[in-house]
């Protein structure tokens, strides 16, 4: 007895066969084919809980997550361009207010342009630990109203990848990563073809004691010249 493949049963539990492959698989499982009515069955049980899930709205969080599980793929074959990026705001080189001695800066704030492209982040460390979060956006600058959604985002070290999400519709981005040196900012344009790469400051938590001496000032983590 010839058996129908299972992606001819899942169009036939989702009512997408045509109507002359509809008819043969109906015949088949009629012929009492126990080994088919069990794919069927389990198909049609699959494409109804699938229909009752689609009823749900996924919080951005748990998205960003279940991208993160899978590699950020870049065409093969292809020669990816780098685009050239320029640094147009540093937090840590910029001044302090006029009369305030120290500030207690904890993370990190910088503002690229690459190309059209303005990529706008943050990283805050972990005071407890050496992990940080880096959070960020990436905009058009020439065309505002341009959707920067679903890019590849990733923090490289060499060639290893510490961490991976997507853009979303906002063209926001967040990921958690362990602080190493030499991490780049990897945001993949144009199906992949381009990239923007990004050199993020290493920063550590401050491990002094809490108390200070008179006339001193706390201050933050700094960043670390990798």
């Amino acid at each position: 007895m010839m058996h129908f493949e299972i992606a001819h049963w899942v169009d036939f539990a989702r009512e997408m066969a045509s109507e002359e492959n509809r008819k043969a698989m109906e015949a088949h499982l009629a012929g009492g084919c126990s080994e088919c009515r069990d794919t069927v069955h389990f198909c049609q049980k699959l494409s109804a809980t699938c229909r009752v899930m689609t009823e749900y709205e996924v919080p951005e969080t748990v998205l960003r997550l279940a991208r993160a599980i899978f590699p950020t793929q870049t065409p093969q074959g292809k020669r990816l361009l780098r685009v050239p990026v320029e640094l147009m705001f540093d937090s840590f080189l910029a001044p302090e207010p006029v009369g305030v001695r120290s500030t207690w800066q904890v993370g990190w704030q910088a503002l690229y342009r690459a190309g059209d492209c303005s990529v706008d982040l943050r990283v805050e460390p972990d005071r407890s630990s050496s992990r940080a979060a880096i959070i960020g956006q990436i905009s058009n600058h020439v065309v505002p109203e341009l959707e920067m959604s679903n890019l590849p985002v990733c923090l490289k070290q060499g060639k290893l990848v510490l961490a991976e999400s997507r853009s979303n519709q906002f063209g926001e981005f967040q990921m958690e990563y362990e602080q190493q040196p030499r991490v780049q900012l990897c945001i993949y344009l144009e199906g992949g073809t381009k990239s923007i790469q990004v050199p993020l400051k290493r920063l550590v938590p401050d491990k002094r004691p809490v108390g200070r001496s008179k006339g001193t000032s706390p201050i933050g983590p700094g960043p670390i010249r990798d």
